[in-house]
């Protein structure tokens, strides 16, 4: 049966937005989160941040299931729910701390810059996604809109505003300048190819014979949207005839799904049991109680933490250097993981 989210108002985006449009098509489930958590790991203090965790290997699906939560929540949830999520992670992020193997440093996976590009990665991956295979390139304006909704849904990580960028162009620039600092550890390696068997590892509750059609399919996929120079990093291969092979196939795939609400939310519902139902309003076309749209800034007045993602995050780390911060998590820990908030559930 699916569950239904009341919502009792449209939270940070209105139901017409562009990145709700984007984000809402099946690309982003199936190949965007792929491609923006492999990526993620080229950098060296994201990747000791979960190989230190271990949630990674120990529990993929669930891992993966979160990921989509908490920014399904961000776009298509309640603002009340946005920012008890923003809060709970947080606090899962306050004990993500400790030292880089790799690089002789530290990771701190509140860190400003570690929060923006993970955040940067994931908004370019799904729009890129959408655009590879998907409807295509956005307008101009639209996608001024797209980045202009990006730095809003910023507002609710550590991330410092005036770094986001706000054009394609700015994006490209971020990329660029992030170069040089992408490194691929043998954690990072293995991770990306565990991650890019999603089919034997994350999405396991689709039927096996779907499974055993798609995984190729979807592997090839997420590697035909890397740049040829990342892919030695990620330690992929994959020919240009592939690339333009598994294009022409995924493309009226997902214009199929898209198509469908039902079928669309069949799928959402196993590849991310907790994430993909806050979509289903949206998916339905059916409104929120009340029209009303917050800021980041009014939401967390009204329904959270007062304190910012940045006073937050300032606050840990002074607790940590007057030694009164929980202990960072130890390699491969099973303490029972933080729930983010997600809209009240109604059977429908």
């Amino acid at each position: 049966m699916t569950r239904q989210y009341f919502r009792p108002d449209e939270g940070l985006f209105p139901a017409d937005s562009v990145a709700r449009r984007v984000w809402a098509y099946p690309t982003s489930a199936l190949l965007g989160f792929i491609r923006a958590v492999t990526i993620e790991h080229l950098d060296p203090d994201l990747t000791a941040a979960v190989d230190a965790s271990g949630q990674v290997l120990q529990r993929p699906a669930l891992r993966y299931d979160r990921t989509v939560q908490y920014f399904a929540t961000v776009l298509f949830g309640d603002a009340a729910s946005v920012i008890k999520s923003s809060d709970v992670l947080m606090k899962v992020h306050a004990r993500a701390h400790g030292p880089n193997p790799v690089t002789g440093g530290t990771f701190d996976s509140n860190d400003p810059d570690s929060q923006l590009w993970i955040h940067m990665t994931a908004w370019h991956s799904i729009l890129y996604v959408y655009e590879k295979y998907g409807p295509g390139r956005l307008s101009r304006a639209e996608e001024t809109e797209y980045w202009r909704e990006c730095a809003i849904a910023a507002a609710v990580q550590p991330i410092r505003l005036d770094d986001v960028p706000t054009s394609r162009g700015e994006v490209q620039k971020y990329f660029d300048d992030w170069r040089d600092r992408l490194a691929a550890s043998e954690a990072a390696v293995h991770n990306v190819d565990f991650i890019l068997h999603g089919m034997d590892t994350i999405f396991t509750t689709l039927p096996a014979p779907l499974r055993a059609v798609l995984g190729p399919v979807i592997r090839s996929g997420v590697i035909a949207t890397y740049p040829r120079w990342m892919r030695p990093l990620m330690g992929v291969r994959q020919s240009r005839l592939a690339d333009t092979a598994v294009t022409a196939v995924i493309r009226p795939g997902m214009a199929a799904l898209a198509r469908s609400p039902r079928a669309q939310m069949w799928f959402l519902e196993r590849v991310a049991p907790r994430g993909g139902p806050v979509l289903t309003g949206h998916i339905r076309g059916l409104p929120a109680e009340s029209l009303s749209v917050y800021s980041p800034a009014e939401a967390r007045k009204k329904f959270g933490d007062p304190r910012t993602p940045l006073e937050q995050y300032a606050d840990q780390l002074a607790a940590r250097g007057a030694d009164e911060a929980l202990a960072p998590y130890e390699h491969n820990h099973h303490d029972a993981p933080l729930e983010f908030v997600a809209p009240r559930a109604k059977a429908g």
